[in-house]
């Protein structure tokens, strides 16, 4: 037994249904028909070519793998011991060596010195010998009215009477002082080069001293600073000053013999 309204229903349910298939379909031939359509492909006539990339080809199966390297293996990582985290360290003993035994040193004997009493005891058979007797006349060593060393009266150099260079009576040379004039140069004569000194080139100076006698002539030279005594420099220096001639030096207004000094220079040009 049906009621009406149950056969309005189901045609009313079919015809929903209906509706929305087609919908749904009409949607996807639009979706197809607006759909943006591909173009045509782009072929470039000559493109740069950059790099190549080959891509392996599989080939045939490949077969078995030989026997390797027959070296054992490094252990793993996981089976290598490491340090401990914690690790207390190890004090060592000190062991303390007792130092040897210092030697005492020696004892010292101090023994008491006593002052006892000395005298000069002559020995037998020995025969004292006499002071000596001299004949100076003061406080010097030798003869005083000789050529002895010593104090003496008079303006000498060295002990004597009078004015001598020395000791002893006589007229000694003067050296230049208070109340001596000096000479003064009359004419000079300059040393001849020899022929060994010229080849060896030797050049410089000789220092002669000199007794300027009361004559104005040399008398006594004496080289005092030699240049070369090899060559014969120094014997012509002394032949050359022999033939100097001085106006003689004086004391007192009398012309008495002076040292002096003379210098004289080779020279090659």
């Amino acid at each position: 037994m049906r009621f009406g309204f149950e056969s309005r229903q189901s045609s009313v349910g079919v015809g929903a249904s209906m509706a929305a298939h087609l919908s749904f379909v009409l949607l996807i031939i639009l979706a197809i028909r607006f759909a943006p359509q591909p173009g045509p492909p782009t072929i470039f006539d000559n493109p740069d070519i950059t790099s190549l990339v080959f891509l392996p080809i599989p080939g045939p199966g490949g077969g078995g793998g030989g026997g390797g390297n027959k070296a054992p293996e490094p252990p793993r990582q996981a089976e290598v011991k490491g340090k401990e985290k914690i690790s207390v360290p190890v004090e060592k003993k000190l062991e303390l060596k007792p130092d040897p035994p210092k030697e005492s040193p020696p004892v010292e004997l101090v023994i008491p010195v006593k002052p006892m009493a000395a005298a000069e005891e002559p020995l037998p058979g020995v025969i004292q010998q006499k002071p000596t007797t001299t004949d100076s006349q003061g406080s010097g060593t030798g003869g005083g009215a000789g050529t002895g060393t010593g104090a003496g009266s008079g303006s000498g150099q060295g002990s004597g009477l009078g004015p001598g260079f020395g000791g002893g009576f006589g007229g000694g040379a003067y050296r230049p002082g208070s109340g001596i004039t000096l000479p003064r140069v009359l004419r000079e004569v300059k040393p001849a080069y020899t022929a060994d000194a010229m080849r060896a080139k030797v050049q410089g100076s000789v220092w002669l001293e000199c007794i300027v006698m009361p004559d104005g002539s040399v008398g006594e030279v004496k080289v005092t600073r030699s240049l070369d005594p090899i060559f014969g420099l120094d014997h012509e220096a002394i032949k050359a000053a022999r033939m100097w001639k001085f106006t003689p030096g004086t004391r007192m207004g009398e012309p008495v013999p002076v040292i002096i000094t003379i210098e004289l220079t080779f020279t090659l040009r």
